[in-house]
């Protein structure tokens, strides 16, 4: 035999680059591809790059205490770089597939709550050290003991949960679902579009989404929920241009005049750590009430995520324990720093990865994917962003099937995990909050266990958590109290 038959017959080698990638992030172990990773890095970004638009408009319609706006143009950069560097270090610190980005919710609170009392640096400063004292609680081990405090059902149950709340989501923003004026003097809080009946181009462009990714996913199609998005985007340009359609919400889907655009990093740096304590008539008490709540809601809202994307991957072990939780939690602590020294509010776990998990990721190397895209929209924002809510939320809806499979894994026949379990499925979509349907669920857990003569069964977290809880749930009259 000749040499070159000899190498001829030898199997090909797999480039070292390739086995080394595929090793660091345990891709083909977790029975994943690069393909597929690729696929759902894409469609993480695609049902999150609304940020870019929201973010900006939540923030930048607010004035601080002094009459100060911040500039919608650099917003939207300090959103982009933040969700992008973050992105990628959960990807490669943590290696899972979780993007992060500015916290819708917690974004309001700094906008309307916060920002009234001081000044833009000062509030931005509060964010600063609301992510430092969280990632203290990550070093002490707090943080993730609590995690694994929380029994297997009631984690089960937070996944569910969140996935009605992303469908829900996803009909609110496409406006098939919408909120009933409370000049209607109703009690009926929503309804079915705008005035009761479906009306409007965007909406349909909505309808025909989720019944072309609910198709493609029942027929077992790759790419799925990408192939929908990148679709019902074209039918949305294509319906924009041939009809007259008074408004698309967000982001009209048109070919934009200017393709790319320069950064403005004018806001990176731009907070004070402690102004916000010498903030006349203000007071200490209420600056630590604000950065208790900050901390509450990012540290559940995180924890209900985390969650509910690993369990959705199938990445939990068999104690229903995240991989790497540690240091998960610490870069989800230092994405609160970030986001505050960038002026862009508090960046955090985002449970629209669930759409890059049922796309098939796996593994954090879709958070490069993410991250760039992410990146790229710094220079390609106007191009990035003409991808309407109507074409992105059908994604949500098919994610929030997919998470509310899981329900059967619940015992139900089991009063004292079955009614908190219940609690905490059905507070999140209707209080549109992740961290109160923990918290109904978390407190309901502890009072029927005590009540069942049971109460030492209640790991002592869960009784630490469910007392800040109720000091969240009463956090007015606590506040009344104290001042």
């Amino acid at each position: 035999m000749s040499e070159t038959g000899k190498v001829t017959d030898r199997p090909t080698p797999v480039p070292p680059t390739a086995n080394g990638v595929d090793r660091f992030f345990r891709i083909s172990e977790r029975g994943s591809t690069f393909g597929r990773e690729i696929r759902g890095g894409f469609a993480t970004f695609f049902t999150m790059a609304y940020i870019l638009v929201l973010n900006p408009i939540i923030l930048g319609s607010a004035k601080d205490k002094y009459g100060e706006a911040l500039d919608p143009v650099q917003l939207t950069t300090a959103t982009a770089l933040v969700a992008a560097v973050m992105t990628v270090i959960m990807g490669i610190g943590g290696n899972l597939p979780l993007a992060l980005a500015a916290g819708l919710g917690l974004n309001a609170v700094v906008a309307f709550q916060i920002a009234p009392l001081m000044s833009w640096d000062d509030a931005m400063g509060l964010i600063v050290l609301e992510g430092l004292l969280i990632c203290a609680l990550v070093v002490t081990g707090l943080r993730e003991a609590v995690m694994h405090a929380i029994p297997q059902p009631l984690k089960q149950a937070i996944s569910v949960g969140i996935g009605l709340f992303i469908a829900f989501i996803g009909f609110v923003d496409a406006g098939f679902v919408s909120r009933i004026p409370d000049a209607a003097n109703t009690t009926v809080p929503v309804q079915l579009g705008g005035t009761g009946t479906l009306t409007g181009w965007p909406v349909l462009v909505f309808c025909l989404g989720v019944l072309l990714t609910v198709a493609l996913l029942a027929r077992k199609v790759r790419g799925a929920i990408l192939i929908s998005i990148v679709t019902m985007t074209l039918v949305a340009i294509a319906v924009n241009s041939a009809a007259d359609v008074k408004s698309w919400g967000l982001t009209t889907p048109e070919w934009p005049d200017k393709i790319v655009d320069t950064p403005d990093f004018g806001l990176l740096g731009q907070f004070s750590l402690f102004g916000a304590f010498d903030e006349p008539g203000v007071g200490v008490i209420t600056v630590v009430l604000l950065v208790f709540t900050l901390i509450l809601s990012d540290f559940f809202d995180t924890m209900g995520t985390v969650v509910g994307i690993s369990a959705e991957a199938g990445l939990l072990d068999e104690d229903g324990k995240v991989p790497h939780l540690g240091r998960v939690l610490l870069i989800d602590g230092a994405a609160a720093v970030a986001g505050g020294a960038a002026s862009s509010s508090s960046a955090t776990s985002y449970i629209e990865s669930a759409a890059g998990v049922g796309e098939g990721s796996r593994t954090g190397f879709s958070n490069l994917v993410t991250g760039g895209l992410f990146a790229l929209a710094l220079l390609f924002t106007p191009l990035l962003t003409i991808v309407p809510l109507q074409a992105a939320a059908p994604a949500l809806v098919a994610v929030g099937f997919l998470m509310m499979t899981q329900v059967k894994q619940i015992d139900w026949d089991r009063y004292e995990i079955a009614i908190p379990a219940f609690l905490t499925i059905a507070v999140m979509p209707f209080t549109y909050s992740i961290t109160n349907g923990i918290g109904a669920g978390f407190v309901a857990y502890v009072v029927i266990k005590t009540a069942l003569g049971r109460a030492k069964e209640v790991h002592w977290l869960m009784w630490g958590a469910s007392a800040l809880f109720l000091v969240y749930f009463a956090i007015d009259p606590v506040r009344q109290l104290l001042l």
